[in-house]
């Protein structure tokens, strides 16, 4: 049997480390349109469902469903972001913006692969989470999240102007503190995600934290804690904050 809720999407979210000199390294973060139903105005990892498509690659290659999510981070990560992360090399600039462009009228990946002689490499990606929340009359995700490195000589990312409006590449504190501002917003996972990347100076220190640390599927609960109902993760899932007052908490 299935360990998904009935009614959840199988997705994937992509987080991109970039090196900044002798500081954190910084995220990338994209700013959903604010008439999209879900996370709507929020700044959010790029990623998105897993297609069809995903699957039947993963399944050339001899892989699941664990490969099919790779692959969908892969693939949202081009079309959002322009980024090629997760390939074995870097394709020309001519050559990324056709695949992209492919992507966008509705191409699979591999399709695009195919016409740029461009292959994948999915260990550049390191699972970091599995987020599957239960929140009645919503949305619900199963999302994995995985960990990757910009490559050098990447090209410069830029916005689809569909789905989301801007960009920006910013520590995981400096984030934060712009949610604590009023700047920004940033829903519940992506707020807990935040707090546990801001604990690392490198990307080589996050992986190893998330390859020391068992991945389990996180579904959030409400807790009355100190007379006041929580949104509330495990203890034990390599999260420095469990809790947030649910007033508090945006859902999605």
């Amino acid at each position: 049997m299935s360990d998904q809720l009935p009614d959840a999407i199988p997705a994937a979210t992509l987080i991109i480390f970039r090196e900044a000199g002798d500081g954190p390294p910084e995220l990338l973060m994209v700013e959903r349109a604010k008439a999209m139903v879900f996370a709507g105005g929020a700044m959010v990892f790029p990623g998105g469902r897993i297609d069809p498509g995903d699957h039947v690659l993963a399944a050339t290659m001899g892989g699941g469903d664990e490969e099919a999510a790779r692959i969908a981070a892969v693939r949202e990560t081009i079309e959002e972001a322009g980024l090629p992360i997760g390939l074995a090399e870097l394709p020309s600039a001519a050559a990324l913006i056709e695949m992209r462009a492919a992507l966008h009228a509705g191409q699979t990946l591999a399709e695009a692969l195919a016409a740029s002689d461009a292959r994948l490499d999915l260990e550049q990606l390191t699972p970091w989470a599995r987020w599957r929340p239960a929140h009645a009359n919503m949305r619900i995700f199963d999302t994995r999240f995985y960990l990757a490195e910009l490559p050098q000589d990447a090209p410069r990312a830029s916005v689809d102007q569909t789905e989301n409006v801007r960009l920006v590449w910013s520590t995981a504190r400096q984030v934060l503190a712009d949610a604590d501002a009023g700047k920004l917003a940033i829903i519940y996972p992506t707020r807990r995600n935040l707090e546990r990347l801001a604990q690392f100076d490198s990307f080589d220190e996050a992986v190893a934290h998330a390859r020391a640390t068992p991945i389990k599927t996180i579904t959030p609960f409400a807790e009355q804690r100190d007379g006041e109902d929580h949104l509330c993760i495990p203890d034990d899932a390599g999260y420095p904050v469990t809790s947030e007052a649910i007033g508090n908490a945006m859902r999605g």
